[in-house]
C-alpha cells in the first residue's frame, strides 16, 4: 500500500483498540441507518456515513490481515445487530437456551461477515490511492452482498441498498435493484475518505462529479416519466391482519380456534374487490379443519355472483406428497383453484439444511421442513389485474421476483405479500421487512400490497410510498385500493433473462482490471 493509503492518524497501540470500538459503533449504526427505532425509517446518509467509518480503517490498515479482521468486524457487528431479533424466535418461541440462541446469532453474523472480511484483504492488497482505490471498494462490497444473498441458499437481509428507498439513490433501483444502488452507496463512502487524495486533481474530480450528476439525474428523471404514466383503474382491497399470538397461533385449544374464527369472520364479510389473509391464517391442513369450514370460504368466492375474489395463505400436502407453505385463491365463476406454492424456503424454520437436525431438535418450532414450489409461478388474474403473491421473506429476492417478468404480456401488475413474522416479536423485524418490500416495488414499479399476522399490514404504491397501513401488533383490516402497473423497469429486463450474472461479472471486471493496473505498475 502507498504511503497515501497508509497515513499514521494515531500511535499502534490506540489504532489496536480505537479503530475496533469504532468500527463496532459503525456497524451497529449501519444496522439502524436500515430502520431506526421508533419511527421505522431508514436514513441514508447515516448508512453512507456508517460505511465510510470502516474505508477510514481499511485506508488506516497496515496489513491485509489487519483489513480482513477489521472488516469482519465490522460485519459481524452490522448484521448481528440488523437480525438479532432471531434471538427471540430461537429462545422465546424455539425454546433454545438463551445463551446458545445469542451465539447461535453472532456464529450466523459472523460467518455471513468472513465473505466481506476476505474481500476487504483483497481491496487492501491491491488498493491504490484515489479512483481506483474507490471502485475496487465498491466492487468488493458488492461482490460481498452478492454471495451473503445467493451462497446457501442466501440470507441478504439488511443490504445497504434497503437504506435508499428513499433520499438521492432512490432513482436507481429501477436500474441496477438493490445491488447496483449499494454499489453506489459504497461508491460515496470511500470517496468520502479518498477525498484529499482526489482533491488533487481537482479536474478529474469535476469530471467525475459532473458524469455521476448527470447518470443520477438521468435516472432520476426516467423514474419520472415512468411512474407519470396512467396507471389502471383502482381495485378495492381488504388485508387482513389477525395477530395472532405466535407461542398460540399453532395450539389447537387456543390459537387455532381463534384464527378459524377471526378470519373466517372477516373473509366472509370483508367488503372488497381482493381479500387477502396472511402466511398460514389458517393454520391447518385443509383435511384438518372442522367440517365444511373450507368449502363455505369457497362457495363464497366462487360464486358467479360474487364480486370478491380471495388470497389466503394455508399449509398443504400430506405425509406422502410433503407439504408445502402455500396460498390458495378463488375467483368467482371459476372453478379451478388458485395455487402458489412458496419457492424460497426459510433454513431451520421451513427447512433443515444438511447435519443441522440436531439444532433443529433443539426447539420446539412447528411445520419445519416444506417442499419447494417452482419457480416463476403464474400469477392470479382478476378484475383486469396479475396478481403475484410471494409469501414471507421471498420478497427479499428480487432477481426471484423478477423471473416473472420473462414474458411482458404475462408480467405481475400487483405483488402481494404474506407473512408471519410474529415469529420475530414487537421488532425492528417488522419495519425491516416493510423497507425491503418497498425496494421491490421501486425496482419493478409495482404496487405491493402486504397482509401480515402481527404487521407491517400496508399498500406500498409503484413508487415504494406506503399509501396505507395497520398500526403493528393490532388486529384489523385494512381497506383500501391500489392501482396496478404495466410495463417493464431496466432492472426487471435485465434480471429476468440473466438473473444476477451482470453484477457479479462487473464486480468480477473491476476487480480484475484494478489487479492488472496495479501489477502493471
Amino acid at each position: 500500500m502507498t504511503a497515501a493509503l497508509d497515513r499514521k492518524g494515531m500511535t499502534p497501540h490506540k489504532a489496536r483498540w480505537l479503530w475496533p470500538l469504532a468500527l463496532v459503533l459503525a456497524g451497529t449504526l449501519q444496522a439502524v441507518a436500515l430502520a431506526v427505532p421508533q419511527t421505522g425509517q431508514p436514513q441514508w446518509w447515516l448508512q453512507v456515513l456508517a460505511l465510510s467509518v470502516l474505508c477510514a480503517a481499511l485506508q488506516q490498515s497496515r496489513s491485509s490481515r489487519q483489513a480482513a479482521w477489521w472488516g469482519g468486524l465490522f460485519a459481524t457487528a452490522w448484521l448481528s445487530a440488523t437480525f438479532w431479533w432471531l434471538f427471540i424466535s430461537m429462545h422465546t418461541y424455539g425454546g433454545l437456551p438463551a445463551v446458545l440462541a445469542v451465539l447461535a446469532v453472532l456464529a450466523l453474523a459472523a460467518f455471513l461477515g468472513s465473505y466481506y472480511a476476505l474481500l476487504m484483504a483483497l481491496w487492501r492488497r491491491w488498493a491504490r490511492p484515489g479512483w481506483q482505490a474507490v471502485g475496487l471498494f465498491a466492487a468488493c462490497w458488492t461482490l460481498g452482498e452478492l454471495a451473503r444473498g445467493t451462497l446457501w441458499t442466501g440470507f441478504p437481509w439488511g443490504a445497504i441498498g434497503y437504506a435508499h428507498v428513499d433520499g438521492p439513490l432512490s432513482a436507481l433501483p429501477r436500474w441496477g435493484g438493490v445491488y447496483g444502488t449499494g454499489a453506489v452507496a459504497a461508491v460515496l463512502a470511500m470517496a468520502l475518505v479518498q477525498l484529499r487524495v482526489l482533491a488533487q486533481r481537482p479536474r478529474l474530480a469535476l469530471v467525475a462529479a459532473g458524469v455521476f450528476g448527470l447518470l443520477l439525474g438521468g435516472a432520476w428523471f426516467s423514474q419520472q416519466q415512468a411512474q407519470q404514466q396512467p396507471g389502471r383503474a383502482a381495485v378495492d382491497v381488504a388485508l387482513l391482519q389477525g395477530n395472532i399470538p405466535q407461542d398460540e397461533k399453532f395450539m389447537p385449544g387456543s390459537g387455532v380456534v381463534q384464527a378459524l374464527q377471526w378470519y373466517g369472520e372477516q373473509l366472509l364479510q370483508a367488503p372488497a374487490s381482493l381479500v387477502v389473509a396472511p402466511e398460514t391464517a389458517l393454520p391447518m391442513l385443509p383435511q384438518q379443519l372442522p367440517y365444511g369450514y373450507l368449502e363455505a370460504l369457497e362457495q363464497t368466492y366462487r360464486a358467479p355472483e360474487s364480486r370478491s375474489a380471495a388470497l389466503i395463505g394455508i399449509p398443504l400436502g400430506d405425509s406422502v406428497q410433503g407439504y408445502s407453505n402455500s396460498v390458495i385463491g378463488w375467483v368467482p365463476g371459476e372453478m379451478t383453484e388458485y395455487r402458489y406454492d412458496k419457492q424460497h424456503l426459510v433454513p431451520f424454520g421451513e427447512f433443515i439444511p444438511p447435519l443441522f437436525h440436531w439444532f433443529v431438535r433443539m426447539m420446539e418450532i412447528p411445520l419445519g421442513d416444506f417442499r419447494r414450489g417452482s419457480l416463476g409461478q403464474a400469477s392470479m388474474d382478476w378484475h383486469g389485474e396479475r396478481w403475484a403473491p410471494n409469501i414471507c421473506y421471498e420478497d427479499l429476492f428480487g432477481e426471484e421476483l423478477g423471473v416473472r417478468f420473462g414474458d411482458e404480456a404475462h408480467a405481475p401488475t400487483v405483488f402481494v405479500n404474506v407473512s408471519n413474522i410474529a415469529w420475530f416479536g414487537d421488532s425492528v423485524a417488522i419495519d425491516q421487512h416493510l423497507q425491503i418490500s418497498r425496494m421491490r416495488a421501486l425496482e419493478f414499479e409495482r404496487p405491493m400490497l402486504r397482509a401480515t399476522n402481527t404487521g407491517a399490514t400496508a399498500v406500498i404504491d409503484h413508487r415504494g410510498v406506503v399509501t396505507a397501513a395497520l398500526p403493528a401488533v393490532t388486529q384489523g383490516v385494512l381497506l383500501a385500493q391500489v392501482q396496478g402497473r404495466d410495463g417493464v423497469t431496466p432492472f426487471a429486463r435485465w434480471v429476468s433473462r440473466w438473473g444476477l450474472w451482470p453484477l457479479w461479472l462487473c464486480c468480477v471486471a473491476v476487480i480484475a482490471l484494478c489487479v492488472w493496473q496495479h501489477k502493471k505498475n
